[in-house]
């Protein structure tokens, strides 16, 4: 079944950008986050479709909120 609302994508990116933005390797993410650092990595590509508990567990490394990787990033101008 495909992600017809493209929320893997959405979660995608908002977990890469906020990992990007506290500086955190994925491998590092994944240690706070108590995952392996491939599921990291496909979470952030969108081959992984992540449970709410692993969302949960990602906000709390990424020191944000579920609800907040779950919001599409609004893009500004000159970005790709």
């Amino acid at each position: 079944m495909d992600d017809e609302t493209g929320i893997v994508d959405v979660v995608a990116a908002a977990v890469r950008k906020a990992r990007k933005g506290l500086g955190l390797s994925q491998e590092d993410l994944a240690l706070e986050a108590g995952l392996d650092r491939t599921y990291v990595s496909q979470v952030e590509r969108g081959t992984r479709n992540c449970t709410i508990i692993v969302l949960a567990r990602l906000a709390r490394a990424l020191k944000t909120t579920p609800d907040r990787l779950l919001v599409p990033h609004k893009r500004t101008r000159g970005q790709a």
